[in-house]
């Protein structure tokens, strides 16, 4: 973060504390999640063979309904033969984990006059930080260490963003990028916790960070917002609405350069069967047939 400082201090001038502290707290963060990038990657591939799973879970559901402690046997046994973590997808938070009660800890110190970490040996650079604000907050204060109605607006309009980003990612997977039948079972249950647990963590451990760490955390969720968007257009999840999306995309873009695109097959119903999602008796359809075919016919 003090080598992010350096670097705007020279691009911006020694003068934007705020600016400069607020910057490298967003630069920080870029750092750390580029070196979480490959274990973004090995979550995401967990995250699909937990989909791909769930017809097998829900099979040892039935099989072990009334033995809960063989059930859980026989789904760890599952998970380690098919080399699954259904916890991957808490990763990314637990190793962010240090740095940022590290983050708060030197924050917490800057307002309590206290030098911690690198600013032990830099009580220039200490000061400059302790006059870091960034729309007339401190970034040292929290909203429940400080009396300045400026910095409580801003702590809680900061808390809020932090826990709607949170929120909107954990929901875009679950409507767009997990199948219908992922929706169910113990996974589904575990993203639903998580959907509504972890907004809850943050909005009231939100209030006792300082501003610079509830920024770190709002500019990380952000990062995951966006990442999340790249992997849900690009490589959605089989089976799920945004790959149905994607393939529609596919095609309307092979459209538009004049190339064949081949339609969905429809499933084989036998004359007079009933189909079974609508309950509809549907003819048989005629069986395709190429030009040369029908001119040879004729």
């Amino acid at each position: 973060m003090i080598g992010w400082h350096w670097l705007f201090a020279e691009l911006i001038g020694i003068d934007h504390d705020g600016v400069n502290w607020a910057l490298s707290i967003i630069g920080l963060v870029v750092v750390i999640r580029i070196l979480l990038i490959p274990l973004f990657v090995r979550q995401i591939r967990s995250q699909r063979k937990m989909q791909l799973l769930q017809p097998q879970l829900r099979e040892l559901q039935k099989k072990y309904k009334g033995d809960r402690e063989r059930l859980q046997q026989e789904m760890m046994k599952l998970y380690k033969e098919t080399g699954t973590n259904p916890f991957a997808s808490c990763l990314p938070i637990l190793l962010q984990a240090p740095f940022l009660f590290s983050l708060f800890r030197v924050l917490d110190g800057i307002a309590k006059d206290h030098p911690r970490g690198a600013f032990q040996d830099h009580q220039e650079l200490f000061e400059s930080a302790g006059r870091a604000k960034i729309f007339g907050a401190e970034l040292a204060e929290s909203f429940l260490t400080t009396d300045v109605l400026n910095t409580r607006i801003m702590a809680a309009i900061m808390v809020i963003g932090m826990v709607a980003s949170q929120y909107i990612t954990q929901l875009q997977i679950m409507r767009k990028n997990m199948p219908k039948e992922s929706l169910e079972g113990p996974f589904a249950q575990q993203q639903k916790i998580l959907l509504y647990v972890l907004p809850l963590v943050f909005l009231f451990s939100g209030v006792y960070f300082p501003l610079g760490t509830v920024l770190y955390w709002l500019t990380s969720n952000i990062w995951t917002m966006g990442q999340q968007l790249y992997v849900i257009r690009r490589m959605p999840a089989p089976g799920s609405e945004a790959e149905k999306v994607a393939q529609r995309r596919k095609a309307e873009k092979a459209r538009r350069k004049g190339l064949t695109v081949a339609e969905p097959e429809e499933p084989e119903v036998q004359p007079g069967q009933q189909n079974g999602s609508t309950g509809e008796i549907r003819r048989q359809q005629p069986k395709r047939t190429s030009r040369a075919e029908r001119k040879k016919k004729r």
